[in-house]
């Protein structure tokens, strides 16, 4: 179908919007379900261990957001590289509404971000002591991408004693071979000073999510306008 330019890279920005969404939900599934169904925490969701809702809640959360991702790229990239209208129509509700619970989020984030950043310490504590208790790799593998991106090291900090030391960053001074920072502390400490600026990105990402939306009304838009003249050509031939 015939597209000006504006729907041909509205249309491009979309199949690329879908490919990145598409490798982050897979990323977020396949590690959630790793950690829901691995043999080593399987028992922690049948069972219902104690001071493990902090552990459940996260794998949960994790598995149902990759599902979501995976559910708005398959109607966008249907939509886009296909120019189906009904599934851009889909695609940019099921935007909308993300990009609403995007801000929501963003929001309840700033007014609570006294609790936040002790509620994300606890459920780094909940990973560490299911790493210990089973090893996980797929735990260890978030438990390394959390400590190096934070530069802590476990719990304590202290290599001597650190039982996931295996999982922290490499030190870069000559009494980090000795101490780092806690992990728990660590968190707090950056989520307080920081605030403004994990509400930036949330903000951020709501407002990538009404970009795509954006586009996907263009390209809505231009394949009517064909559709119509397509229309109005056989009704002057025919």
């Amino acid at each position: 179908m015939a597209l000006d330019g504006c729907g041909v890279v509205c249309k491009y920005i979309l199949i690329i919007f879908n490919i990145i969404f598409a490798v982050v939900g897979f990323a977020f599934l396949g590690l959630g379900l790793w950690l829901r169904c691995s043999e080593n925490t399987r028992r922690i969701f049948t069972i219902g261990e104690p001071d493990s809702s902090t552990f459940v809640i996260g794998v949960t959360v994790m598995i149902a957001l990759g599902i979501v991702m995976l559910i708005v790229v398959l109607f966008g990239d249907y939509g886009a590289c296909n120019e189906k209208r009904c599934a851009l129509q889909v695609f940019s509700v099921l935007v909308f509404l993300l990009a609403i619970v995007e801000f929501a989020v963003a929001g309840l984030a700033w007014s609570n971000r006294m609790q936040a950043g002790p509620q994300l310490g606890k459920f780094y504590v909940s990973l560490y002591e299911r790493y210990v208790m089973t090893q996980d790799p797929a735990i260890g593998v978030i438990l390394t991408f959390i400590q190096n991106s934070l530069h802590c090291c476990g719990i304590t900090g202290v290599s001597v004693i650190e039982i996931v030391k295996q999982t922290c960053p490499k030190p870069s001074g000559f009494m980090e071979h000795f101490i780092m920072d806690s992990c728990p502390m660590t968190i707090v400490r950056v989520f307080d000073s920081r605030a403004p600026l994990v509400m930036g990105i949330f903000i951020g990402t709501g407002a990538l999510l009404i970009s795509a939306l954006v586009c996907a009304g263009c390209l809505l838009e231009q394949i009517k306008k064909a559709h119509q003249q397509i229309n109005t050509y056989y009704s002057t031939v025919y």
